[in-house]
């Protein structure tokens, strides 16, 4: 494929799609950018298909497991025109429209790539799709309020999403970054998973009145029913779901405590600082989640703008030492 299609996608559509991201690639070394870039593009694009509403299910599904496959090469790349073809009309939004129209050339990108990036870029999209799949499968239907049933049902579907992109970013860099970590590569896969787990736990968290209004929950039935309520009435007296609330903002906390120690036993300051904002991030989110209480269910919790710009200006002109990571860590979680 041309080098301008390349810059394309990891260039303007990437930047559309995840502004956060696409200006955290940018304190990486060139080596990781264009993995990490692919793997994030093709992860946007088949969650984009598993949330389009309009086809049936059961065609989401085949064309969905399809397009999995064409990732990992066992379908072939004319699947991609297929689910170009269905999908890229409807989308409302313009970047994802442009991100699924782009797909086949995201698929020859896939291809270009070395042999061992190639592969962990198929390696970690594999457990995404897995998650991805488990959602739709899930909550595809639309009838009624649908919910994941354990507690370790919450944890897998952290992993497949989230925790696996951890153990694929150490891969990653231990594979292109010299001297990347003061830690061996078993220890940083670990927290790098425990890492991931955490940031989707607090998207669980952020958006769960949003997900409940959708006819979806992520709050395990088992858990909910120890506290002697049902799915049904969490939005009329959210109060009630407070201690299972506050367990998970914990199990976050520490989560995230682990991105912490993993950020700071990375050598290079560049990937040290773009690998701790989204810890950073996380617990200003974490801070303001904990804030709202149960009232989250029915208020918008976000970051501003402002104060993400500001923290992103912050990294990119200090590439901060371990101490100075953790004390504005610390500052961030204490609100």
């Amino acid at each position: 494929m041309s080098a301008a299609e390349v810059d394309r996608l990891r260039g303007p559509i990437l930047r559309s799609v995840s502004r956060s991201f696409y200006l955290s690639l940018r304190m990486l070394p060139e080596a990781l950018r264009d993995p990490l870039s692919l793997a994030y593009l093709l992860a946007r694009a088949t969650d984009t298909i598993a949330d389009t509403v309009g086809p049936p299910l059961d065609l989401r599904v085949d064309l969905f497991r399809k397009l999995a496959g064409a990732i990992q090469g066992t379908e072939p790349g004319a699947t991609a025109l297929n689910v170009r073809s269905l999908f890229v009309s409807l989308q409302s939004d313009e970047s994802e429209r442009t991100l699924i129209d782009s797909l086949p050339a995201a698929l020859e990108w896939l291809e270009s790539l070395s042999e061992g990036d190639r592969r962990e870029v198929r390696t970690v999209l594999q457990k995404i799709n897995a998650g991805q799949l488990l959602d739709l499968e899930r909550f595809g239907s639309g009838e009624g309020i649908q919910a994941l049933t354990t507690a370790a049902d919450l944890d897998q579907y952290t992993y497949l999403v989230a925790g696996s992109v951890g153990e694929f970013w150490t891969r990653l860099c231990f594979a292109h970054v010299r001297g990347f970590s003061n830690r061996g590569r078993g220890e940083m896969e670990e927290l790098g998973k425990q890492y991931g787990k955490a940031l989707q736990l607090i998207n669980v968290l952020r958006d769960a009145g949003a997900d409940l209004r959708q006819g979806r929950s992520y709050l395990p039935r088992e858990e909910l029913r120890s506290l002697g309520i049902k799915l049904e009435e969490i939005l009329i007296a959210p109060e009630a779901v407070e201690p299972l609330l506050a367990k998970s903002r914990d199990a976050a906390e520490s989560g995230l405590n682990a991105g912490l120690d993993y950020s700071c036993a990375i050598e290079s300051a560049r990937v040290r600082c773009a690998t701790a904002l989204p810890a950073l991030l996380g617990a200003r989110t974490l801070a303001l989640l904990r804030a709202a209480g149960s009232k989250a269910f029915n208020e918008r919790v976000k970051v501003p703008r402002t104060e993400v710009q500001s923290l992103m200006i912050w990294a990119a002109t200090t590439f901060a030492s371990p101490r100075a990571l953790r004390k504005k860590f610390a500052d961030l979680s204490s609100g």
